[in-house]
């Protein structure tokens, strides 16, 4: 796709790979729900219309789910007097978008196919409809999971990886969910859409380390841009588009981490690393190939550590066990 960042491509995927794709099927619900993916897309498409932020929010939402006790739909779990969920962590509140969507498409689907779809497959679903809607990426979703009837908000924090962590820790903790290294810079991409909270990202501004106050890494001009979008010590700011075309899923995510113009440090690491950096090259350099990839490497994190036949549950609503 190169620099033609605007061109809507589809991508056909095989998705005979994955992490455990063996328990899950492509068109699983054809005979026992028919319409179901008709009614996500719907509802996703409605939703994306409106606010394309929503959608990176539901991308995201599917990867923060897969990441903590795998793709169960725990992350849309909410709260108890007992109880805190992951969907109320740092890391999940407010970045996740969404929550909505899901369960008006788990409404929908409930009035046709009562107790049938999983809250995990529709999130699955959402991502990839989310995924065509700002970039054309289409793959086909094995579908089959159960949902979850745990969610520990202890567990993000082990999980998902901060923003500051550096190329080769997180290379470490996709290697435990099974994914590559290569996997992990193609999934990176999907950082082109959405926003940021200054948070996330500020201490690479004013308080990098004892030797530098500003993150070295960071295109100077860059950053006197994002100082003025979030000044040091404000209590409140807006929020920061992650690229310069937050709505739309391409390559020019890769593009800008080559300009040393990564929001995340978690981001601009992949260009301290020899292995990472040839790779954050290719992705920049031939667009289509990385969505191809990007693809497949969707597929595959939605199939980790994902219940099946007997495990779990179908929940009625998606924010409470049965």
């Amino acid at each position: 796709m190169g620099s033609t960042l605007c061109t809507v491509f589809l991508i056909m995927v095989s998705t005979m790979f994955s992490v455990s794709s063996s328990s899950l099927t492509v068109g699983f619900y054809k005979n026992y729900c028919p319409s179901v993916e008709s009614i996500v897309r719907s509802a996703v498409i409605k939703a994306v219309s409106r606010n394309p932020v929503i959608g990176a929010g539901l991308v995201r939402m599917h990867f923060h789910d897969c990441f903590v006790r795998g793709c169960d739909g725990s992350v849309l779990l909410e709260s108890t007097s007992s109880n805190q969920v992951e969907r109320d962590h740092p890391a999940n509140n407010p970045s996740l978008r969404g929550f909505e969507v899901i369960d008006e498409a788990k409404a929908q689907i409930e009035a046709v196919c009562p107790k049938t779809v999983s809250c995990a497959d529709i999130l699955a679903f959402a991502a990839r409809d989310s995924a065509y809607k700002l970039g054309g990426v289409y793959y086909a979703v094995p579908a089959g999971r159960r949902d979850g009837r745990v969610s520990s908000f202890d567990e993000v924090t082990q999980n998902l990886p901060p923003p500051f962590f550096n190329s080769e820790q997180i290379i470490a903790l996709f290697a435990r969910k099974g994914l590559s290294a290569d996997e992990m810079v193609t999934l990176s991409g999907a950082h082109s859409i959405g926003v940021s909270q200054c948070s996330s990202f500020s201490n690479r501004l004013y308080s990098f380390n004892q030797t530098h106050k500003q993150d070295p890494s960071l295109d100077p001009k860059f950053a006197a841009t994002l100082k003025k979008k979030c000044p040091n010590g404000a209590a409140r700011a807006p929020a920061v588009a992650l690229d310069p075309t937050p709505d739309y899923l391409d390559n020019k995510y890769y593009i800008e981490l080559t300009n040393s113009r990564g929001l995340l440090g978690s981001d601009q690491t992949l260009m301290s690393s020899s292995s990472t950096k040839r790779m954050v090259l290719n992705n920049a350099k031939y667009g289509s190939i990385w969505a191809k990839k990007f693809a497949k490497a969707m597929v595959r994190m939605g199939s980790i550590d994902v219940l099946t036949d007997e495990e779990g549950e179908i929940r009625t609503f998606c924010s409470v066990v049965n």
